[in-house]
């Protein structure tokens, strides 16, 4: 019989926080993990859905740009009853994510377009050096 080990992710609290590689395959994992954990917390589907696409949008950046060799991204899902909180800190502080036009030709660049246009509220936070946190949050009372 073949036999796998599997990691179940089960939080009595309204928060979930891992560390993870700040590679493509950890940003995957990221998206993953948070996919289980608001279906076991039985957060509606529209904001899952919404929350996912943050997810893999906050931990891609994550891995690509705030990658610092051998130090880890954290990602934190942190439910309250108006919203879900989605944060990514990595340790690259110095490299604040901003909007910037895009251009039609280019491969990249849209992340935090798509950030904007479905979080209700994002930011970034400095501290303590060398991080920086990237947040958004999707509220529930209209999703």
């Amino acid at each position: 019989m073949n036999q796998q080990k599997t990691t179940q992710v089960l939080s009595p609290t309204g928060h979930f926080t891992v560390l993870l590689s700040p590679t493509p395959r950890g940003a995957r994992l990221a998206r993953l993990l948070a996919v289980e954990w608001m279906r076991d917390h039985e957060v509606p589907y529209g904001v899952t859905e919404t929350a996912t696409q943050l997810v893999a949008e906050l931990a891609a950046n994550a891995a690509t740009h705030g990658r610092v060799a051998g130090r880890s991204f954290r990602l934190a899902l942190l439910s309250r009853p108006d919203a879900l909180r989605v944060e990514v800190t990595d340790t690259r502080g110095v490299d604040r994510p901003r909007l910037q036009p895009t251009c039609p030709e280019g491969e990249s660049g849209r992340g935090l377009i798509l950030v904007e246009a479905l979080a209700d509220r994002w930011g970034v936070e400095l501290g303590p050096v060398p991080r920086k946190t990237v947040w958004a949050e999707v509220d529930l009372a209209h999703r």
